[in-house]
């Protein structure tokens, strides 16, 4: 197995530029991706394996070793093999995949047929030019580096933010012209980044090894849809939102409050009007407290801007909140500019003020929200610990299973052989067999202390089993 420190296998740079591909050992040609890219196929992941038409998926991550290749590299199985283990996010576990589902399969012959080592475009040297948001378009040969849906201001090719680890979907986006990076999951068309995003939302949840599902939808598409907002029924939405993708919900309130954010930097009347809509939308019919007590408050804006009051005296302190709860400086004239819930903090010092301005129902939204928010914080962190310890199990598992398939036939050639030589030979390597699997039955009693939770087993079982890295007390 080869360590992550070998270079990676291309050509000089002399020989690589916009018109020639680089080549490993193997003959196989290797384009240079982008971060988060993914694709299907050789070069990078097996063809026609173990059948005609399996086709295997990859995607490479964010960190770049300076050789010029990934250090984050996935592989994902063909549709027709995918059960309880889809994914692999290292060498290691696509090696113990292989030797458990296919243990005639020669591993290196196997390996052989693709390359494992992913080339970033942003090799040393500048061999290659990462796409930015200048404007510049990529190579025809690197398709992958160009939005599928044509957006010229695709977050894809803003190589400056690149979006999260996403989870690879062979749904809507084997579509082609739809990118998921800036295409509404309900409609299809492109979103628009005007005033920060307001008009979209992107699903978060955590879907399979921990990437999110990274798909968006149009806020008006699913209230349309009945995926946002308050809907009863089976579904039972309460100012959510429903992923069609993946079936998770989302929390709507704190993207109205990045609305009123919004609307807090906007001279327009009737942007400002078309934002707050928005978020009357998403918030009517809610059951939760500060939902209610945060329409009350827009509502309160839309009916001064319908009286015609000035803009500035929309959102004045005396009269509006800001989004977490606290109060905004309390000073005749001064517009809102900003919503982070400072004010109450900085006002302490002062009695007299607390006195005027302090709520206990606002202080009481404020505390809500941040235990909703630590809430969902405490859901993803278990629902990952949940997802990598059944990964790390049943790898395990399958693993011993393998190994006790070889003791059987290392048994059957023992019975089978009366040569007092070869029956020693044979004895030595069934009695090693047993040795080893004792051993991994005793890696996998250590591995099961994960049921008492991450947090109460050892760091060395952590870093060991399940490659989690702690910071050292």
């Amino acid at each position: 197995m080869s360590s992550n420190n070998d270079p990676v296998e291309i050509d000089s740079p002399a020989a690589c530029n916009g018109d020639t591909l680089s080549t490993n050992k193997n003959g196989l040609y290797l384009y240079p991706v982008s971060v988060n890219a993914s694709g299907e196929g050789l070069p990078y992941a097996p063809a026609d394996w173990p059948n005609p038409g399996d086709k295997w998926a990859w995607k490479v991550g964010k960190r770049i070793a300076a050789a010029g290749y990934f250090l984050d590299r996935y592989l994902y199985l063909p549709q027709r093999l995918r059960g309880k283990r889809n994914a692999f996010a290292s060498r290691l576990s696509v090696e113990q995949y292989i030797r458990s589902e296919f243990p005639s399969v020669d591993i290196k012959e196997f390996f052989a047929s693709f390359s494992w080592k992913i080339p970033s475009k942003l090799l040393q040297g500048g061999w290659y030019a990462e796409v930015t948001s200048s404007g510049m378009k990529p190579d025809s040969h690197f398709g992958s580096s160009s939005c599928k849906a044509g957006n010229s201001v695709c977050a894809s090719l803003v190589a400056e933010n690149p979006s999260p680890e996403t989870m690879i979907c062979d749904l809507c986006c084997s579509e082609p012209g739809f990118c998921r990076d800036c295409c509404c999951i309900l409609c299809c068309k492109t979103i628009s980044s005007a005033y920060g995003g307001y008009s979209y939302i992107r699903c978060e949840a955590t879907g399979v090894n921990g990437y999110i599902c990274g798909h968006i939808a149009h806020i008006d598409c699913a209230l349309r849809a009945y995926m946002a907002g308050t809907v009863g029924g089976s579904i039972g939405l309460d100012a959510e939102y429903f992923c069609r993708r993946c079936d998770s919900r989302t929390d709507l309130v704190s993207h109205v409050m990045k609305l009123l954010n919004i609307c807090g930097s906007i001279d327009s009347r009737d942007d400002i009007e078309k934002i707050l809509s928005v978020g009357i939308c998403i918030l009517r019919g809610s059951r939760k407290t500060n939902a209610k007590q945060l329409l009350h408050h827009i509502k309160s804006a839309m009916a001064k801007l319908h009286k015609g009051t000035c803009i500035r005296d929309v959102f004045k302190e005396e009269e509006f909140m800001d989004t977490n709860g606290g109060t905004s400086q309390h000073d005749t004239g001064t517009c809102v500019s900003t919503y982070h819930g400072e004010s109450i903090l900085s006002e302490r010092s002062s009695p007299q003020k607390m006195t005027s301005t302090f709520d206990h129902r606002i202080e009481s939204l404020k505390l809500e929200d941040e235990i909703d928010q630590t809430l969902q914080a405490l859901r993803k962190s278990q629902e990952f610990e949940y997802r990598l310890a059944e990964e790390k199990l049943f790898a395990q598992k399958n693993y011993i299973m393998n190994l006790y398939e070889q003791l059987d036939k290392e048994r059957s050639d023992l019975s089978s052989h009366t040569s007092m030589v070869e029956t020693d030979t044979l004895l030595d390597v069934v009695l090693k067999r047993v040795d080893q699997i004792k051993r991994e039955i005793s890696t996998l009693k250590e591995m099961k202390q994960v049921q008492n939770g991450f947090g109460r087993i050892s760091k060395q079982i952590l870093r060991d089993y399940f490659g989690l890295e702690t910071e050292s007390s």
